[in-house]
């Protein structure tokens, strides 16, 4: 059946017989499509994060060695760390837009003599060709970074959700993705398509959170630094948090909102201390942005005038209008349905770019690279004539404002660089005129969103119309190309426009005189950028934040709340429509009510592989090597004669001396107890020492406890601990028993091996080799594979004690656990495996991300369903 798979079905009746009766639960398993909803159910090959510390024999070493100065030390470290993400962020945020906006400036003074000079000679034919140039230029070398590395596509921050939520998508937090992506997302800005640079700035951050705090990249191998510290997922995920909050308050100006961007999209474990870490890590990148650009731009280095990439601009009334208002509450009504409205738009935004995207899939993914260099390019030269033609035709002349100088200083005043009479096109217009769809068009978004929030010049409401048509379907169709793209700003220009039309009309048609258009303009905008991406507490503040006005909270939060609940009566956010997409197994913040119905015994993997506490090297290799599994059990046998082992075989002697130590019982505990007990100087306390010694037990006798673990089904195989699984055991054979005593990683067995950790069965399990916390994390977060390594060295037959290696404390639940309570703990701790474990400390399962996807929770309750 394992032939069968992909289009070699098709010329296989019987294997399609069999492909089409496999039930939804072993489709989730095996990640396939399911063919009746076209629906991608989660893969099985993406890695967990680790956010759980091991605390093995090594790591109690370094606690032990620990004090409050080196705590103290580390902690330091950590800030100065948090305090260089945050500077190296803003300035990646500076090297983006500086060339963005020297490109985009080149491009349109060239491309603006050009039309201007072939108005009067007849030849826009050729100025059409020198926009055409100019943009399939840029287009075509971010498309060839892409191709170097094709993570870097898109915004990045479905990855980076992903990443935070707990799951390693490979190649996300590379040096090579950080410097594809910032290079390469100027160059599609400066193309001029539909796209942002504010989330690949989120995406940027988060490398430079992910790199920085490891001195070492696999892009430069041969620059090494001796820098011990955070070598474990748990850090590198909170140092992931703070560069992507970063990433949000460089493109926004907004450090609040991007510390909650941080926790409301993905990370699952928060606390106090990582608060202030990764506000401190916004404010930084935020100041470090401002001070430059600032300098760069006005010559007053230290001014801080421009807080972030993207800049609203100060929203306030024209002092000759005195029955202009901001908003009132009879506005509120309007904003509510500007919601409803904005989230069935971004509802249908998102239908059509997930059938794009799964059009990409089937017909462009699967052929040659050159392919999407192609489509890329496609879309540039359409957007280009689009763009072209409609300002040339489509434009209507309007008057200019005589109170636009008004705005003209107020903007200046909030540090634009060009005032809005600069950025205002007269294209086949007379003088004291302007053309309202060349002006929307020929500028970079930015400009056109600060033309729709702050022009006092009016805008036809036909002109709006087909300039949000145009801008909806060519960003629509641009996302998701081979290009580095972000959605913030193509949304939020949609929905500026959309908010823009719908104020034209209440003044034109209602006759409402008071509205200020751009308040309109602004609820617009978050009601379609809410519809699109369903963010609700951060893009609240970040939209405060970028507008410098608290009085728009309460309709920007009541706005952003419609269109989000409007659109998920539809489908998802984008961003988790192409996390599906990807077949990441995503977890949400909780599981449906009917999902408690379930206990963990109903979820878990039963098929366990498994390790002893003593084990052949041979046994090691073949389990490593014929498993997937990033995590292994520490099992001993229950045995009814043990004692005959004892005396047999040595390493299963070994084992069982292990296991007798391990178990803990009450009594056993009190007899410790009351030995210490014996130095205090009440005489009452040694009199009961020693009543308790005189009757204590023989020591033969066996404690209760111990009674209980003896198995309790006979006769079990006489299997030795250097015997790999077989698929020839029976089922008594293969779901033995087994006393659970810790969990060891994939990895920490292979740096084992490697390092030749392991004694001869003549030996002592003392004489093995000790390795210290900081050898076993040396190859973090790229340890060798086992495919790879020449074990011919080692003796197969020697013994590897894991014992001091594995996590002796993993947490763990019952067999009657319910799912909500699994789900809750697996997600908030951040684990990667969470053992099943029953009443009398047999491991009867295993629980990963995977048995708590949505879709194989949803296939485990139908067959639920079915037993009942």
């Amino acid at each position: 059946m394992a032939g069968c798979g992909g289009s070699l079905c098709c010329c296989c009746p019987q294997c399609c017989g069999e492909r089409e009766s496999r039930t939804p639960e072993e489709l989730t398993i095996l990640g396939e499509t399911h063919e009746e909803e076209d629906e991608i159910l989660p893969r099985k090959d993406y890695e967990s994060l680790d956010y759980d510390r091991c605390i093995n024999d090594p790591y109690l070493e370094v606690l032990e060695s620990m004090d409050n100065k080196k705590a103290r030390n580390y902690e330091a470290v950590k800030w100065v760390m948090v305090f260089a993400i945050g500077v190296c962020t803003g300035l990646v945020g500076l090297f983006v837009d500086f060339f963005v906006r020297l490109f985009t400036q080149l491009k349109f003074r060239v491309v603006q003599s050009s039309v201007e000079e072939c108005t009067e000679k007849g030849c826009l034919a050729l100025s059409l060709l020198e926009l055409l140039g100019f943009n399939l230029t840029f287009v075509f070398l971010a498309s060839l970074l892409v191709l170097i590395q094709p993570v870097a596509a898109g915004s990045g921050i479905p990855e980076i959700k992903c990443y935070l939520n707990g799951v390693k998508v490979p190649g996300v937090v590379r040096l090579r993705t950080v410097v594809c992506k910032a290079v390469g997302v100027l160059f599609s800005v400066a193309g001029g398509l539909f796209v942002g640079k504010e989330g690949p700035m989120i995406h940027s951050g988060a490398v430079v959170g992910a790199g920085l705090p490891q001195f070492q990249s696999i892009s430069l191998r041969k620059i090494q630094f001796n820098f011990p510290y955070f070598r474990s997922d748990r850090d590198k995920r909170d140092f992931v948090s703070a560069g992507a909050a970063a990433g949000v308050a460089a493109a926004f100006g907004a450090p609040i909102g991007g510390t909650l961007f941080s926790l409301e999209e993905g990370s699952s474990f928060w606390n106090q201390g990582l608060t202030w870490k990764v506000l401190f890590c916004s404010m930084a990148a935020t100041f470090t942005l401002n001070f430059f650009r600032s300098g760069i731009q006005f010559g007053s280095w230290g001014s801080f005038q421009l807080p972030g990439l993207l800049n609203f601009g100060e929203f306030k009334c024209s002092e000759s209008d005195k029955k202009c208002h901001l908003w009132t509450a009879v506005d509120l009504g309007f904003f509510i349905l500007m919601g409803i409205v904005g989230g069935l738009l971004g509802a249908t935004f998102n239908c059509l770019n997930k059938r794009l995207a799964k059009y990409r899939m089937r017909n462009v993914h699967p052929k040659p690279k050159l392919v999407r260099v192609l489509e890329s390019l496609l879309v540039s030269l359409t957007t280009t004539v689009v763009v072209f033609v409609a300002s040339m035709v489509l434009g209507e002349c309007r008057q200019m404002s005589s109170t636009s100088h008004t705005g003209n200083d107020t903007l200046s005043m909030q540090g634009m660089s060009e005032d809005v009479n600069s950025s205002i096109k007269t294209f086949f217009c007379p003088n004291e005129t302007y053309n309202d769809m060349a002006t929307l068009f020929f500028n970079p978004q930015e400009s056109a969103i600060l033309q729709l929030f702050h022009q006092d010049g009016t805008f036809s409401p036909v002109t709006l119309s087909l300039f949000f048509l145009l801008y909806f379907l060519l960003s629509c169709w641009t996302y998701g190309i081979s290009v580095p793209s972000g959605l913030f700003v193509p949304s939020l220009l949609c929905g500026a426009a959309f908010g823009r039309l719908v104020a034209n009309l209440l003044k034109s048609y209602i006759g409402l005189d008071h509205i200020y258009s751009g308040t309109f303009a602004l609820i617009g905008a978050a009601a379609f950028l809410g519809g699109v991406v369903r963010m609700t507490i951060s893009l609240t503040v970040i939209l405060i934040e970028s507008t410098n006005e608290i009085t728009y909270g309460l309709p920007i939060m009541i706005t952003l709340m419609v269109a989000k609940w409007t659109g998920d009566f539809f489908n998802k956010g984008i961003y988790d429509i192409h996390v599906n997409l990807r077949g990441v197994p995503l977890l949400e913040w909780e599981t449906e009510v009917e999902m408690d119905k379930l206990r963990a015994s109903d979820i878990m993997e039963p098929n366990l592989t498994y390790v002893y506490p003593h084990t052949r090297i041979q046994s090691l290799v073949s389990i490593l090597r014929t498993t997937v599994h990033h995590a292994f059990p520490v099992v001993t046998e229950n045995r009814g004669n043990e004692r005959e082992f004892m005396k047999g075989n040595q390493l299963i002697s070994n084992n069982i001396k292990f296991k007798k130590s391990s178990i803990l019982t009450r009594a056993g505990e009190q007899r410790k107890r009351s030995q210490s007990m014996k130095s205090y100087p009440s005489s009452e306390l040694r009199n009961m020492c020693d009543e308790h010694i005189t009757t204590e037990e023989p020591p033969e006798k066996e404690d209760l406890l111990q009674q209980m673990l003896e198995r309790r089904y006979t006769p079990y195989p006489n299997l030795y601990p250097d015997q790999s699984p077989s698929e020839e055991w029976t089922m008594e054979e293969r779901f033995r028993p087994l006393t659970f005593h810790g969990l060891i990683l994939r990895s920490q067995l292979v740096t084992l091996l490697v390092r030749g950790v392991c004694y001869s069965e003549s030996q002592s399990s003392a004489s093995q080799p000790r390795l210290s916390h900081a050898e076993m994390s040396e190859d973090y977060p790229r340890y060798p594979d086992i495919h790879d390594l020449d074990l011919t060295l080692l003796n197969p037959r020697m013994i590897v004690d894991v014992t001091p290696y594995m996590n002796p404390s993993p947490f763990a639940v019952s067999p009657n656990t319910h799912v909500s309570q699994v789900f809750n703990l697996f997600r908030t701790m951040g684990l990667r495996h969470l053992p099943v474990v029953n009443a009398v400390g047999e491991i009867v399962g295993i629980i990963t991300r995977h048995n708590l996807t949505h879709e194989f929770l949803q296939a485990r309750l139908r067959q639920h369903y079915q037993t009942i």
